[in-house]
């Protein structure tokens, strides 16, 4: 038993030429046919998977340019859309304003229409209520310079009386004007 355990040890150490020759053989061989049928195809795969890679890069910086295109086109058209926004703000507030002062310049010169009508209609009725208080005024002084004198006078001479007994009256302060106003 001794034995084939030191055999079994000086068998691996030892050094033997056709062992050598036979591997190198074996190995040249199963080079030869890994070259041929596995590394072939092996390389072919590699270079594929490298022209893809390539290829999805490519198609990456295309699209990473058409993205940035895409991103400038559509800042420019929210810019664009901000501007005409404001310019369409813009005018709707001058229109605005326009619009108020022009209401305002027509509701002034109505205002100021019918304040002149309202003047003239308040000239008119109180020339009126003066002409009525003048001939008030003239009817009754014919009435008590008739009484007074106790004579008649004829219609023309009574009326001319009065109407010089009204010219003296003082128009804004007389005391009749004041009771019938």
């Amino acid at each position: 038993m001794f034995l084939p355990s030191v055999l079994a040890a000086s068998s691996f150490v030892e050094v033997r030429p056709g062992l050598i020759f036979w591997t190198i053989v074996t190995f040249v061989l199963v080079m030869v046919v890994l070259r041929w049928k596995a590394w072939g195809p092996i390389l072919q795969l590699v270079q594929e998977r490298e022209t893809q890679i390539s290829n999805s890069v490519e198609s990456a910086k295309k699209m990473l340019v058409e993205a940035e295109q895409k991103m400038a086109e559509a800042k420019e058209a929210i810019a664009k859309a901000r501007q005409e926004a404001a310019e369409t703000v813009r005018k709707n507030q001058a229109e605005m304003t326009a619009f108020r002062d022009e209401m305002m310049a027509k509701s002034r010169k109505d205002a100021d229409e019918f304040k002149a009508s309202a003047r003239r209609e308040i000239d008119e009725q109180k020339a009126k209520a003066i002409a009525e208080v003048r001939a008030m005024a003239v009817d009754l002084s014919i009435e008590v310079a008739g009484k007074l004198i106790n004579e008649r006078m004829d219609d023309s001479k009574h009326r001319a009386l009065a109407d010089q007994f009204v010219q003296g009256l003082p128009v804004g302060g007389s005391a009749t004007a004041r009771r019938s106003a």
